[in-house]
């Protein structure tokens, strides 16, 4: 099983969690003035990378908190997590799990 680092409640099994999909959407500054399509597209259109890609997960059977999580979609390794509002470390943050230590949980 897969432990993701909750910034706020440490490693706990992935059943535990949500992904909410892509990070730092801007919201729209004037909702009331954009089209039928230009709302559908701030509200469904959205980056499906193959590699390293910044998603919101919430902790939904836990703390129930929204956090951000950097991961390759490639392995499922979760690279740094991190609180709303925060940004990103360039490396692995502590709170994250190594490569090794994933790959056991895994096991």
């Amino acid at each position: 099983m897969l432990l993701i680092a909750c910034p706020y409640c440490g490693n706990r099994p992935e059943t535990e969690f949500r992904c909410g999909g892509q990070a730092h959407i801007a919201r729209p500054a004037d909702p009331g003035a954009l089209s039928d399509a230009q709302w559908a597209e701030y509200l469904f259109i959205r980056d499906n990378p193959r590699g390293i890609h910044a998603e919101r997960w919430n902790h939904v059977h836990g703390c129930g908190r929204w956090f951000n999580a950097r991961r390759d979609t490639v392995s499922d390794r979760f690279l740094a997590t991190y609180k709303m509002g925060e940004t990103p470390q360039s490396q692995e943050s502590n709170s994250t799990l190594s490569a090794s230590t994933q790959a056991e949980a895994r096991a």
